[in-house]
Order: C-alpha cells, then structure tokens, then sequence
C-alpha cells in the first residue's frame, strides 16, 4: 500500500480580513482526512481556487474517508475526489459559502458504494456535487440537511441503484437534481418552507425509477420528469 499526503496550511492576516487556506494532494488506499475551518472567506482548494492561488484538494484512492468543517461566512470548499466506498462528511455553518465538488470525474474508481452526507446551516449558500459519471456510483447513499434560506443545491448523479435523501427548512430554496443512469434511483425530498422552486429530472434506462416529495409552504414552482428510456429529460 502506497500512500503521498501533502497538507499546506496558509494563513494571511490584512486589515480587513483573515483568510485560511489549505491545500491537499492524496494519494493511496484507506485515507482518512478531516479538516476544519473557523471564521470567514477561508478556502479548501483547488479546482479554481484563488486567493494566494493555491490549488490541489485532489484525493486519490479506495477506502477514502473525508471529514470537512468550515463555521463562518463566504468560505469555499472546491476540489475532485477520485474513490471506492468514498465517505464524505461535510457541515457548512454560516452564510454565502460555496461547496463545489466532482466525485470521480473521469471514471477512475467508480464512486461504488459512497456515503456522503452534506449538512448546512445559512443563507444565500450555493452547494454544488457531482457524484460519478456513466451510471458508475452503485449503490451511492446521498443525504442533505438545509436549514436556511435561498440556498442553491445543485445535485447530478449517475446512479446505480442510488439513494438520495433532502431534507429542507427554509424559504426561497432552489433545488435542482439530475439522477441519470442505467439502474434504479431513489429521490426523497422532505421540505419546509414558502416560495421554492425544486426541478428533479430522472432518466435511467429501461429501469424503476422512485421519487417522493412532502412540501409544507405557500408559492413556489415544483417540476418532475422521469424518463425510463434513458434519454434526456427537462423541465
């Protein structure tokens, strides 16, 4: 068993502001990684991230379990993560924070048998989570908690027989999920709250696809389209 981890933790200090960076390059079986932030506009890299241009958060490897705090205002979380049996841990506390992930991108691992729980607490938050390509993520387990208002959730999956759990408190939230793949789909949303707007799109081919809603709220605008052909679906 091979294993590279290169941690870099910034920290810069204006008048203004205190920023925190860190920067995570992983790679080998059964890692486990748990990082956390306090305070606001601190960054998780990389993808595009900015700041000092630090880059990485690019986790390699099976068995991988991935812990993230961030409590404070306009943080960023960006960064791919490549895994079997991936287990991912995320808790945003605060307003206006990014959280934008791609799992298995290019078909490395599979993303088989992740369990990835997202918890956030806030407004104005903009999650967005990729999760497998080509119907690859078997037997995912994806569960969110929003307690907030006009927070972003945008949610693509490529199922294999996937779970996917919300459960939202808060007005003004908008909602969008794509579960694309060739086996069974499992969407429940559970919400509360006025003025929401939820778009679920599911499209497996020649398979059962399942979606349940139980909304509590006044105005809003609610589009479900299922397609068991495979082919593309829009609201």
């Amino acid at each position: 068993m091979n294993k590279l981890i290169s941690l870099l933790v910034l920290v810069s200090v204006s008048a203004t502001a205190s920023d925190n960076e860190i920067f995570v390059d992983q790679v080998g079986a059964t890692a486990n990684i748990d990082l956390e932030q306090l305070g606001s506009g601190n960054i998780i890299g990389g993808l595009t991230a900015v700041a000092g241009s630090m880059t990485a958060l690019d986790l390699d490897g099976t068995s991988m379990t991935l812990d993230i705090n961030q409590i404070g205002d306009t943080n960023k979380f960006l960064g791919d993560m490549y895994a079997d049996t991936y287990t991912g841990y995320f808790n945003f506390d605060g307003d206006t924070n990014t959280f934008t992930s791609k799992m298995d991108p290019t078909n490395a691992f599979g993303a088989d048998g992740s369990n990835v729980n997202v918890q956030v607490t806030g407004n104005t938050n903009a999650m967005t989570l990729d999760l497998a390509t080509t119907a690859l993520a078997s037997s995912t387990d994806l569960d969110w908690t929003i307690n907030g208002a006009s927070n972003t959730i945008d949610v693509d999956i490529d199922v294999d027989t996937a779970t996917h759990f919300l459960d939202i408190d808060g007005s003004s939230n908008n909602i969008n999920t794509d579960m694309d793949g060739y086996a069974n789909g499992y969407f429940y949303l559970d919400h509360t709250g006025n003025s929401r707007t939820f778009t679920i799109d599911q499209a497996s081919t020649q398979a059962r696809d399942w979606v349940r809603i139980t909304s509590n709220g006044n105005n809003g605008t609610v589009c479900v389209n299922q397609n068991d052909q495979g082919t593309s679906v829009a609201c």
